[in-house]
């Protein structure tokens, strides 16, 4: 088991593949960087592999072409994607690249000018075209079936569902629209008929994940999708209740605090929904939100959460914000330290502004010197760690649903509702475990509380 402290860093994260190679199959690799949203990415194109007759390999080794799906959000991010092609080129030779740093591929090739093929985020056939150029499909009709879940990155009993693309936000500091386009939501009946599958397939959560999940269905103008019967609404309420309906834990990603996000809350108050939301402030004081092209409501926001506290007292509230901004004052920056003292939310990721090629907050003017970025960083993440060391040593006593993600000779590692995997915390048990696994759900009373894990025993 690893404790903690979690990784801030959604764009550093790696998949695992399972090795299913038979003699003499041609065999892809595929390095999955970025967000939840590139993972999905990479499932699809994994997918449609496997449905060809392709292996898939969990490392460089053995393979006959290596797929790099990158991150482009930050200038940090795009750096290591360019290490990762390179790693990969060593390690193989022969590499395909993909995903939102593809969207600049004069980048990628001046850098690596020895890859194969460079291709934008979520352009599936652009990339199965590449692969076909580069290792010719050999399948096997009677051996190369595809479960019918499909590949997966992720561990069985957990999945990422992503309910659309792009973004309709124009926020200065974020290059995404650019790279993936305006929204375009999912047919209602589409996701629903996938989250259904997943669970009869065993999954226990569901991860719902979009650029801006509460917008989803405005393109569509909220649409109606023949479901069950009857019909469901392309709308974030009405997805989220079909949802709830299928039996599995279903946890929302990327909520922006639109008014009719208060239309979940009693969804969560019900059970149906885990009350939990993933709400990107990004920050507090109203200046520098205008300057970030964003909704400066830093007041009503606090009128929300009190409002949705009110209605569902076990809530978590996760967010993520800038430090550092062009023009942040150090009187800007104590209005976010009072903010997160009042709004006592209790997850909170924190990024130092960096400059992204492309993005218009790199024109701002009175840009904040790195040293003092990192020294704000630093003070905001010793507040959040206090909010968060003093909410977790309130549930001691308490008993709590928890799902199990991993057990070994030491103990289980499992999390609660009010942990998503790889960015919140962790629940440990270290005696009456052996006979846990994966994806089961059990109650547990919590003994010991830290920084960000809890440690309990079976109830």
């Amino acid at each position: 088991m690893t404790d903690n402290p979690p990784n801030l860093r959604p764009d550093l994260a790696r998949a695992f593949v399972p090795d299913t190679r038979r003699a003499g199959q041609p065999t892809i690799g595929m390095v999955s960087l970025g967000c939840p949203k590139a993972l999905v990415d990479s499932e699809r194109i994994l997918t449609r592999l496997r449905a060809e007759g392709y292996a898939i390999s969990p490392d460089y080794k053995g393979a006959d072409a290596v797929i790099v799906n990158t991150c482009g959000f930050l200038d940090s991010a795009k750096a290591e994607s360019l290490d990762a092609i390179g790693e990969a080129l060593v390690e193989n030779g022969r590499v395909i690249v993909t995903g939102c740093l593809g969207a600049e591929p004069e980048y990628i090739t001046g850098a690596h000018p020895k890859v194969l093929a460079v291709t934008g985020p979520h352009q599936y056939e652009a990339v199965l075209d590449a692969v076909h150029a580069a290792v010719p499909p050999a399948p096997d009709p009677f051996i190369d079936l595809l479960p019918a879940t499909g590949v997966t990155l992720t561990p069985r009993h957990y999945s990422y569902l992503k309910i659309s693309e792009g973004c309709n936000h124009a926020c200065k500091f974020c290059i995404i629209p650019d790279m993936r386009g305006k929204l375009v939501s999912r047919p209602a009946h589409a996701i629903l008929r996938e989250a259904e599958k997943l669970v009869e397939a065993g999954v226990r959560e569901l991860l719902v994940i979009s650029q801006d999940t509460s917008a989803y269905g405005v393109d569509r103008r909220h649409d109606l999708s023949p479901w069950k019967g009857g019909e469901v609404r392309a709308h974030i309420t009405d997805l989220a209740r079909e949802m709830g309906k299928l039996g599995a834990w279903v946890r929302l990603h990327y909520v922006y605090p639109y008014p009719h996000v208060r239309d979940l809350i009693p969804l969560m108050a019900e059970g149906l929904v885990l009350p939990y939301l993933d709400i990107p402030f990004q920050h507090a004081h109203p200046d520098t939100l205008k300057r970030m092209a964003r909704p400066a409501a830093a007041a009503r926001t606090l009128d929300e959460i009190a409002a949705w506290r009110a209605q569902c007292p076990d809530i978590t509230l996760r967010s993520t914000f800038i430090v550092g901004y062009p023009g942040e004052t150090e009187a800007e920056f104590q209005t976010l330290l009072d903010w997160l003292d009042e709004a006592q939310l209790d997850r909170v990721g924190c990024f130092k502004y960096e400059n992204v090629a492309g993005a218009r907050s790199n024109a701002l003017p009175d840009h904040v010197p790195e040293e003092l970025k990192q020294e704000r960083w630093e003070r905001f993440m010793q507040k959040a760690q206090a909010i968060s060391e003093a909410k977790l040593e309130a549930k001691v006593g308490r008993t709590l649903q928890v799902i199990v993600d991993e057990v070994d000779d030491e103990g289980a590692t499992c999390r609660t509702m009010a942990d998503a995997p790889e960015i919140d915390g962790n629940l440990y048990i270290d005696e009456d475990f052996e006979t846990l696994a994966p994806g089961d759900i059990l109650a547990v009373t919590v003994e010991e509380a830290g920084e960000y894990d809890l440690w309990g025993r079976r109830a």
